[in-house]
């Protein structure tokens, strides 16, 4: 197990990498220095062989957002905002999307703001009951950039921009009725769920997942003759995990997969 100051905890469990908020204090609030780590370790999942990711959150909440009393620090000493999708570094809800290893939500607590964007950006999303989740930066002049774009993409557009313009919360049930939600479980069968469901993806070919993964995200707005054209990432025809694939499955044993 890795801590870092920042408050970020990486673990790693067979093939499957638990990257943990844990700032319980200030609710898990995203500090610029955790944003940092976590995009570090984000990426170096894909060069340690990582197969799928859980991203989850210690205490009662699961992310509160930016942390606004950095933001309010920095105002003070007259250093100008510059919003997470306006600067010349990626941005964490940028390196979330595009990592090619699958990335589950385990939503422990509360998703708001930027949590509630964070969580948007992951793949799947394992929800405890009864938790809020929302954009409320409509009530106190932030903008949710990333989460007026993607939310739209994730439920119908007329709940997305009630969500957006009254900055109400909505509750974890909410989510799973629209979808956006995989697993509505009780509040200590959150991370194990997720832990479940990163171990069942993580159990298939990395080759075929990302290809997958990739695909279904590039190709998401693409006109479909183009979508089925796309050639991202490795191709899984052509590897020798396909070769092995077919072999156990007709020799009725387990996959040895080698990434290749």
């Amino acid at each position: 197990m890795t801590r870092h100051e920042s408050g970020l905890v990486v673990e790693t469990q067979g093939h499957v990498r638990v990257l943990t908020l844990d700032r319980p204090e200030r609710r898990n609030a995203l500090s610029s220095a955790i944003q940092a780590d976590l995009i570090e370790e984000l990426l170096r999942c894909a060069e340690d062989g990582v197969r799928a990711v859980v991203l989850t959150g210690n205490g009662p909440a699961f992310c509160a957002g930016f942390d606004l009393k950095e933001i309010r620090e920095a105002d003070q000493r007259g250093e100008r905002f510059r919003p997470p999708m306006n600067r010349t570094t990626r941005a964490l809800f940028e390196v979330v999307t595009e990592t090619p290893v699958p990335i589950v939500a385990a939503l422990n607590g509360a998703a708001v703001a930027g949590g509630f964007e964070l969580a948007l950006a992951c793949d799947l999303r394992v929800a405890a009951r009864g938790i809020k989740m929302g954009l409320p930066e409509a009530a106190i002049g932030m903008g949710a950039n990333f989460g007026s774009v993607v939310l739209p993409k994730r439920i119908p557009m007329g709940i997305a921009l009630e969500m957006l313009l009254t900055a109400e919360y909505v509750t974890s049930e909410d989510a799973e009725r629209w979808g956006l939600v995989n697993r509505l479980v009780e509040p200590d069968d959150v991370l194990p769920t997720a832990l479940r469901l990163a171990e069942r993806i993580a159990a298939n070919a990395p080759i075929s997942v990302r290809r997958m993964k990739e695909t279904a995200v590039k190709g998401l707005e693409l006109p479909l003759w183009q979508a089925l054209r796309l050639d991202v990432g490795p191709n899984p025809y052509l590897s020798e995990d396909r070769v092995e694939g077919i072999a156990a499955y007709l020799e009725k044993r387990p996959p040895n997969w080698s990434g290749r």
